[in-house]
């Protein structure tokens, strides 16, 4: 099996493990976490509720959280730029988590399952597309805990990891909050924004690093 092909079983394989909580457990956690319901809960967290909220972030790396509900919930409770930032931080902690299990714990399975091309073709793709993968995949179900692991499992660069990373978490956090602060529905116009918004920010960011590397090339 070529590497570009087992990179590929391993990808789907670790969708399958995001999806599987949802497909078990996901109408429950639907209906508690909903906007109302994890408002009413943020709340009863008293001064630790942007604290709860981060907890609920990071812990949808695992369970079948509603992100975008807690983040809605934030922003009621705090408003749309304290909301914002708490929102932002704990979809950053939970990507940071994601990699650093991943690649701290997952190396040795990984070369198992993908063998040596497919380690070739994940580090390869992580290089050379990996920010933008990692940007892009915030707004996605299922993509950011799965792009965040493959990161992991690639050894992207941590600080190129992280940038993008922000790129897409802070945007998502911010719309988000301040929807749920609005009151407003989500529609396609937010929708779009949320995806839109990172890719302008890593773009800047790529741009900004090219220039900066072709000014030492002068020098």
């Amino acid at each position: 099996m070529r590497g570009a092909a087992r990179l590929a079983l391993v990808a789907f394989g670790l969708g399958l493990l995001v999806v599987l909580p949802f497909l078990v457990w996901g109408d429950g956690f639907e209906a508690a976490f909903s906007i109302e319901g994890t408002t009413e809960w943020l709340r009863g967290q008293g001064a630790w509720a942007w604290a709860a909220g981060i907890g609920l972030l990071v812990a949808d790396l695992l369970l079948p959280i509603p992100g975008t509900s807690v983040m809605a919930a934030l922003g009621i409770v705090y408003g749309p730029l304290v909301g914002g930032t708490v929102a932002a931080l704990g979809s950053i902690l939970s990507g940071l988590f994601g990699y650093g299990l991943c690649r701290a714990f997952g190396q040795r399975a990984f070369r198992f399952i993908a063998g040596a091309d497919g380690v070739q073709a994940a580090e390869t793709l992580f290089r050379h597309q990996g920010g933008w993968l990692v940007a892009l995949s915030r707004w996605l179900p299922v993509m950011p805990e799965t792009v965040a692991c493959l990161a992991g499992l690639a050894r992207m660069r941590f600080a190129v990891f992280t940038a993008a990373l922000a790129c897409g978490a802070v945007p998502l956090g911010f719309i988000f909050a301040t929807v749920g602060h609005l009151g407003a529905a989500t529609p396609w116009l937010v929708l779009l924004a949320s995806a839109a918004a990172p890719a302008l920010l890593w773009g800047v960011v790529v741009l900004v690093q090219r220039r900066r590397t072709a000014a030492l090339a002068v020098r």
